[in-house]
């Protein structure tokens, strides 16, 4: 298009909806580095802390997720609905998009609308196997939907166009040599190593279970990069000063492609994101579903990849079967290699510019109406 892009992404309330959208944001700026992006969420989640770090213009709007329970906040939704309607007219009169970009989560329910209401060009992006009710709901109104998992389309409904995509993950994701990797952690370069992380937060569960088989892996000879998360941190930490120069304990680990490239085995839950990193560098994983997500969307997300053999899955209240898992495939040096191939199949490093580009053709498709 002959003048620059003018791009409003609406996602976030957790990272899984937020981070695809910065890697689309990112990937439009490589395309087209004259792009005005902008994002648009809540005042108190993560969106709030992260995007205007990153240097993105960030408006926010007042809304909040339906709470299954009765409480002042499931009381005030119809209210903060309107409320948010009304402000994302607000911001879509001010920043006048050619492109509305929908990544999921309540956040991006009252722009996607307004902005399909007045017939602005809107593109949503679902990143798990279950779409979320704000995609069901929106699907009708959006002028397309990519959806990461093949057998997702089938869940959509009527839309307009439907394109499978996968998720975006970030353009400097990449695998860097495993030996160097390892050593940068203090690590044994030829030591096989076991990464866990529970995301952002940590997972007292899974940190319990892996505590439970760390002095077995140090006998074994194998290594473990820990990220616990900060609450969980100081309860774990002592185990990396037991075990040092085999056992690396972190409260967050900033550094994940270097972790990834460390690790023969990963031990995570089932989030979007976390999924598309695992197939985008094609890393082994023993998945351990979050048993509260919506419409359990974390156990749909983890079986897809059982089911095509890139993971094993262990549910949360089984984690007394994680010992038995990770032991067995930590000495299956074949298991892994297929393991890993199927992950790398299912991989779509790719998806942030292939979304991109199909936001900058509905671009151009407003200016040339």
């Amino acid at each position: 298009m002959s003048k620059a892009a003018r791009i409003l992404f609406a996602g976030g309330g957790t990272g899984g909806h937020l981070f695809p959208a910065i890697a689309v944001a990112e990937a439009l700026g490589k395309l087209r580095p004259d792009s005005i992006i902008s994002f648009v969420g809540s005042a108190d989640r993560i969106e709030a802390r992260v995007v205007p770090g990153l240097g993105f213009d960030f408006d926010t709007i007042w809304i909040a997720g339906l709470k299954r329970s009765v409480s002042l906040g499931s009381l005030l939704l119809p209210l903060k609905i309107l409320v948010s309607l009304l402000q994302s007219l607000r911001i879509l009169h001010r920043r006048a998009p050619h492109v509305v970009v929908g990544t999921g989560g309540y956040v991006s329910g009252p722009l996607v609308y307004a902005a399909a209401k007045t017939g602005r060009r809107t593109l949503i992006h679902e990143q798990n196997e279950y779409p979320g009710i704000t995609t069901r709901l929106l699907a009708r109104q959006a002028d397309e939907v990519h959806v990461t998992w093949e057998s997702s389309l089938k869940r959509i409904g009527r839309a307009k166009r439907t394109v499978l995509s996968g998720n975006p993950v970030r353009l400097s994701l990449a695998r860097i040599d495993a030996s160097d990797a390892r050593e940068s952690y203090g690590l044994q370069p030829g030591r096989r190593t076991l990464f866990v992380f529970g995301g952002s937060l940590g997972a007292s569960s899974i940190n319990r279970a892996v505590r439970a088989l760390t002095p077995r892996l140090v006998r074994e000879d194998f290594q473990l990069i820990w990220q616990t998360g900060a609450r969980d941190y100081s309860e774990f930490a002592p185990l990396g000063a037991l075990y040092t120069g085999q056992v690396v304990v972190r409260a967050f680990i900033d550094d994940m492609d270097k972790a990834y490239s460390a690790a023969d085995l990963v031990v995570c839950r089932a989030g979007a994101t976390s999924l598309a990193e695992l197939t985008a560098l094609g890393v082994p994983s023993i998945l351990v579903p979050y048993p509260h997500a919506a419409a359990n969307h974390q156990y749909c997300n983890a079986v897809a990849l059982s089911d095509r053999g890139a993971a094993r899955v262990v549910r949360d209240d089984e984690l007394h079967r994680l010992e038995h898992e990770a032991f067995s495939l930590l000495a299956d040096t074949m298991e892994l290699q297929r393991m890993s191939a199927n992950a790398a199949a299912l991989g779509r490093p790719q998806a942030a510019i292939d979304i991109a580009e199909a936001v900058l053709r509905l671009a151009q498709q407003t200016e040339g109406g």
